[in-house]
């Protein structure tokens, strides 16, 4: 399999952001655990042990407990520079769980998935993780998140030097990522998109909160020739010129995916089988056709 992200720059980066430490940067992880929070406070079921995966700073897990419904949380994570916070803190690698099977009720995975290079195979283990009649809920960055910043680099990179390197990681599509809880066997999968527009004063700060969260180019496609200074200036002056509100100040876009999906479980409500239906598709158009 090629890889798309370089695990140990993955890892490089994630393990400088904790090292920093910068609690303005941490609002993007903030405002994701708040809203799992809540799609968990909606959920009239108790778990007994859940699990959050590589969260960084554990704001998930505490929010989870927060909410009166987990009893205990796990946090899973690459390192014990990650800690300390709320929860048993244990080392796991980002792509590999080393969850036992059928062991947990509940899996929280925030602002993390999308870095990883087998998403599927995350997904299945999150399901087999599970109990049956466990839950699993995911944030995870989709299609449409950075795009101002993805538009100002190409743009700048390309009236420079003739030619382009990715520069922003790619983000799935919400379609894709309900057809991945369905495939690694989650019953009543959900995937919906809630959009945040933040403003900044310029490109660099963006970037620096980037930096802070994470978020540093881990691409293995990635141009080995460091950029430069002036790569970036005219990318804030492209990014000033086509995305900035009347103030000047420039927006940036986050979308984030909200997953869940359930250890499939015989109490569970299944779809009907083909043919059961005790009403025609073409009875009921007929019916239709003739009230109007």
């Amino acid at each position: 399999m090629q890889l798309v992200f370089d695990p140990k720059l993955v890892e490089r980066n994630r393990v400088r952001a904790a090292q920093i430490a910068d609690s303005s940067a941490g609002f993007l992880l903030d405002m994701a655990a708040e809203e799992l929070a809540d799609r968990l406070s909606a959920v009239e079921r108790h778990f007994a042990e859940g699990v959050e995966l590589h969260g960084m700073t554990g704001v998930t897990a505490a929010q989870m407990m927060a909410t009166g419904k987990v009893d205990h949380m796990t946090r899973l994570e690459t390192t014990l520079g990650f800690g300390p916070a709320s929860g048993e803190l244990r080392l796991a690698p980002l792509e590999q769980l080393s969850i036992a099977p059928e062991s947990v009720n509940l899996v929280v995975s925030p602002l993390s998935a999308h870095l990883t290079n087998d998403t599927p195979g995350l997904f299945i283990q999150a399901r087999r993780a599970l109990k049956p009649d466990g839950l699993f809920l995911a944030a995870i960055p989709g299609a449409g998140t950075l795009v101002e910043l993805r538009e100002a680099l190409l743009s700048a990179e390309e009236e420079l030097t003739g030619g382009v390197s990715p520069r922003v990681i790619p983000f799935a599509d919400v379609r894709d990522i309900g057809a991945l809880l369905q495939r690694a066997g989650f019953a009543l999968p959900v995937a919906d998109v809630e959009t945040y527009t933040v403003r900044y004063d310029s490109i660099f700060p963006l970037m620096r909160d980037l930096r802070h969260m994470g978020m540093a180019n881990p691409l293995t496609g990635r141009s080995r020739r460091p950029p430069g200074r002036k790569l970036f200036v005219r990318a804030g002056e492209i990014y000033a010129e086509r995305f900035s509100d009347p103030d000047g100040r420039i927006r940036a876009t986050f979308s984030i995916i909200y997953v869940s999906g359930w250890a499939p479980h015989e109490s569970q409500q299944k779809p009907l089988r083909p043919g059961s239906a005790k009403i025609s598709l073409a009875s009921v158009l007929k019916d239709k056709s003739g009230a109007q």
